[in-house]
């Protein structure tokens, strides 16, 4: 017989969304139960932002011995052990793993399930491991995973995914990399800096949600170190070549064949809806995901959705802020809260990083239409240019009177850089507010205050101004 299980939420799926939401609610007191059916911690901490970082650190470990020579210090093409940056990569998921293990969150109270879960009706769950359970409210956080477009030939040839590249243990001869959106060009620019040739192979532009203007500082950088970008790439199909595969591209004189020795799809992700039986709990969903309410409801009132699976932008701190506002809704029922994404920021951590938040200059302009736009490059930072690294800018989006609409940065540790920005538009502060800030001396933190006084120079510098000055200079 089933085991009977009733309690207050009822979470399927344990990556960063439903880790947060049953952290949050069993330490309020709530009786959680937690299902995951493959590994905890998600796509986050197994297969995405964690040991995508994690080769990146080791590949701009390499990259700073090959170029040490611009400070007088030997610089040399490094000797790489792929296989023990595979070991780094797994030895960081294994040092964060605990945070997010069965042990802890059952230390927490949670009850946790390693098991597959569908619903029966609105308000019951069964896993395939004979568990039946009741809850006041379910929340569902299953996530995405790579999508394999239809392009012919893909599903006759062996390709790697990010579900699949960190398991490599050795460096790929030629990477072909399918998509040149944040994770196609990380993972290019990782290979190619740890010894691999690579091809990026985009249909249209590279990281098309990014202003154009930053985004050709990232293609230049990519470009100098080798990796060969084609957009507008027309893939016709896919085909083994070999031990390998190649990319056949239709072009103006015909066909393309692009080889490699291994391929890299990352060209968009697809909801994990599968299997869940959504259609028997009054769910509605499509291809984007579970549709939900601006306060994360489903259309079944009872069932919530965080993360990926929700449809809406698909970052890891996206899903701990869903996370938040069904915290919220669930628990603190007499205080609603509604999604905002004013405030979104999001960085693709290629060196140099793009860091955005709010709107880009093009949707500040068909919103409001006159914008003001300043900006200030890193070549004019004094700590940049002691560290040699001097490729990038400040660039920000006001209205006439001050107001922040949106903030972008292309440069070193722009994902740290921007989190003045969204502080600022999370709260509504105008550009004065970093013109009266002190920043230490030298940091590039300073390129902030440095962007924000260049809204002022017009006025401050103008003849207007100079008449002012001169008549006050009178009565001295």
């Amino acid at each position: 017989m089933a085991e009977a299980i009733a309690c207050d939420i009822c979470i399927i799926g344990a990556g960063s969304g439903g880790l947060s939401v049953a952290a949050g609610a069993a330490q309020l007191g709530r009786k959680v139960v937690l299902i995951e059916k493959h590994l905890m911690g998600g796509d986050c901490l197994n297969t995405g932002c964690v040991p995508s970082k994690s080769l990146l650190a080791a590949a701009k470990a390499a990259q700073t011995i090959r170029t040490a020579g611009r400070f007088g210090v030997n610089g040399h093409e490094p000797e790489i052990d792929f296989a023990k940056v595979h070991d780094h990569v797994h030895g960081v998921i294994a040092a964060i793993a605990p945070v997010d293990s069965v042990e802890r969150f059952e230390g927490l109270g949670v009850h946790v399930i390693q098991a597959a879960a569908r619903f029966v009706d609105g308000g019951t769950v069964m896993t395939d491991k004979g568990h039946r359970i009741t809850a006041r409210w379910f929340v569902i956080a299953t996530g995405s995973r790579a999508a394999a477009p239809p392009i012919p030939g893909l599903d006759a040839v062996p390709y790697l995914t990010n579900e699949s590249v960190f398991e490599r243990k050795s460096a790929p001869g030629h990477l072909v990399v399918i998509g040149g959106g944040p994770i196609g060009l990380e993972m290019a620019q990782a290979h190619r800096r740890l010894g691999a040739k690579v091809t990026v192979l985009e249909r249209g532009t590279i990281m098309p949600k990014d202003d154009p203007e930053l985004v050709a500082v990232v293609r230049n950088a990519l470009l100098g170190e080798g990796v060969e970008i084609v957009e507008g790439a027309d893939i016709a199909r896919v085909e083994p070549s070999g031990n390998g595969v190649a990319v056949v591209l239709r072009d103006a004189g015909g066909e393309r064949r692009v080889e490699g020795t291994d391929l890299l799809v990352a060209a968009g992700r697809r909801p994990n809806v599968e299997g869940l039986n959504l259609e028997a709990a009054g769910v509605a969903f499509d291809g984007k995901g579970v549709k939900v309410d601006d306060r994360l409801r489903t259309s079944n009132p009872r069932v919530y959705a965080v993360g990926d699976i929700a449809g809406g932008p698909q970052f890891t701190h996206i899903a701990g802020y869903h996370a938040g506002i069904v915290i919220r809704n669930i628990l603190f029922w007499v205080s609603p809260a509604k999604v905002d994404y004013t405030a979104l920021p999001w960085v693709t951590y290629t060196d140099p990083e793009l860091a955005h938040v709010g709107l880009t200059e093009a949707q500040a302009r068909e919103k409001y239409g006159d914008v003001t736009v300043v900006r200030w490059h890193l070549h004019e930072n004094d700590r940049a240019q002691a560290e040699r690294d001097i490729h990038g800018f400040a660039k920000v989006v006001l209205r006439r009177k001050g107001a922040i609409l949106g903030a972008s940065i292309v440069g070193p540790h722009a994902g740290e850089l921007i989190q003045p920005w969204a502080l600022a538009i999370s709260n509504g502060l105008k550009i004065k507010a970093f013109t009266n800030m002190i920043a230490p001396y030298p940091t590039l933190g300073e390129v902030n205050k440095r962007a924000a006084g260049a809204f002022y120079t017009p006025s401050l510098f103008s003849d207007r101004t100079r008449k002012f000055v001169d008549l006050l200079a009178r009565f001295r």
